[in-house]
């Protein structure tokens, strides 16, 4: 009889530890291969994604096989495994809809190849509900099994923070539902091997799927109201850096700041629960104020520094940092890339740098080249991401780079504040 025919919600986890069964990660992302490298320190893991590409340039860095981690685009190799975590990116379409398509296909690929005593972990946001009411019923037909009796499904959100090592999948507590109290359990103890820092059980999937969409909603909505307050004492000459530092004196202070929301979470996830809230009737009015605050931020920059050009509006600039945070490459919904297009649209002549991105990804998504040196001189020069490698750059440097004393430094994220002395200044 197949192995994991005989699997039961209390013997799969031994089965697992005992590598006599294999767990699956599907996706191999920012969040699917920590998770893999990880779980194999301690079972048998695949590790699949449908990226030919990515599968061959992750065995050419780890090996084409260890003797737990074996790294696949072969869905046929997934029928090995009884245990699944699906990581896959959960994006919006170009009407700003949730894009379940990667989700949706990734279960059918599953359901398709697991088999009775499976346990399918999901761990893609999505908005409260949609595990249940997508997800399930495709593993079941699929499959041909029923969720709760022949197989069992549970969720537990990525919380990973990219590039930030202090807040990891080992040290970050696991947020887990499921279907019942089995298989809560039981998924509990796998992802339990590998975060110390503890589990919270929650008593269904949409509890878990809705503490993931409130975090990057809170978060949406906060830099929404620093963004805003810094427009403001702006138009005051009121120094928002200053104003930051002196409220957070306060315990209770959240010092967020300013800036510009890009990336795969914190503007796209308010669009999830918003689907959600239009399905159910409920109107959202601080969580669409606060995604078309962020939005706005590109446009806002450009007139501000535009009208900031002695002598009418400049002719070369200099963008500094594509991709949405510090020390990464990950370049999806760049609000620079958006600041480049406006600035373009006004006939500025824009040269993007960025030591992280990758340069044929960064023409393939926004039709932009990316320079690997300055081709000085600029009229402007906006630094969007501080990059660490940006962190030693001074007034010296940009001055080297600069037409005259009338360039323009904007200082998106406050990183050369009080150190620009021959150049204009400007900082949210």
């Amino acid at each position: 009889m197949d192995l994991c025919m005989r699997h039961t919600d209390e013997n799969i986890y031994s089965e697992l530890v005992g590598r006599r069964a294999s767990l699956a990660v599907i996706g191999l992302g920012y969040v699917g291969l920590p998770l893999a490298i990880e779980f194999a320190k301690h079972f048998n893991v695949i590790g699949y994604d449908i990226d030919r590409s990515r599968i061959d340039n992750l065995c050419d860095e780890f090996g084409e096989s260890s003797a737990s981690l074996k790294f696949t685009y072969s869905e046929d190799d997934l029928k090995a495994a009884s245990f699944f975590v699906i990581a896959v990116p959960t994006p919006v379409d170009n009407d700003r809809k949730p894009d379940l398509r990667p989700l949706l296909d990734a279960t059918h690929t599953v359901g398709r190849n697991m088999c009775r005593g499976s346990h399918v972990v999901y761990e893609s946001t999505v908005y409260p509900g949609c595990t249940e009411e997508y997800c399930v019923p495709l593993l079941e037909r699929e499959s041909e099994l029923v969720c709760g009796v022949d197989f069992k499904v549970g969720y537990s959100p990525e919380r990973i923070n990219p590039n930030d090592r202090a807040h990891s999948i080992v040290n970050t507590v696991k947020i887990v539902g499921a279907c019942d109290e089995e298989a809560l359990n039981c998924i509990a103890d796998v992802y339990g091997m590998i975060v110390s820092a503890g589990m919270h059980k929650v008593s269904c999937i949409k509890v878990a799927e809705a503490a993931k969409i409130l975090e990057n909603v809170q978060r949406n909505i906060n830099i929404a109201l620093m963004n805003e307050v810094s427009i403001l004492f702006s138009k005051a000459g009121i120094d928002m850096a200053e104003v930051v530092g002196a409220a957070s004196t306060k315990w209770n202070f959240m010092d967020y700041v300013p800036g510009l929301v890009g990336g795969h979470c914190i503007p796209v996830d308010p669009l999830y629960i918003v689907s959600m809230a239009e399905k159910h009737g409920v109107e959202m009015p601080l969580v669409n104020t606060g995604c078309a605050i962020n939005d706005g931020m590109p446009a806002y920059i450009v007139r501000s520094v535009m009208n900031r050009i002695v002598g009418g509006n400049p002719v070369r600039a200099l963008i500094m940092g594509v991709a949405f945070k510090e020390n990464i490459g990950d370049i999806r919904n760049s609000l620079a890339a958006q600041i480049a297009r406006l600035l373009e649209a006004a006939s500025v002549e824009v040269d993007i740098m960025d030591p992280y991105a990758d340069s044929g990804m960064v023409e393939e998504m926004y039709g932009l080249k990316l320079k690997s040196e300055p081709c000085a001189p600029y009229d402007l020069i906006i630094v969007a991401v501080a990059h660490d490698c940006y962190a030693s750059l001074d007034d010296k440097y940009f001055r080297s780079i600069a037409r005259n004393e009338n360039t323009l430094l904007a200082d998106v994220k406050w990183a050369y504040k009080g150190r620009i002395t021959s150049l204009k200044y400007w900082s949210l």
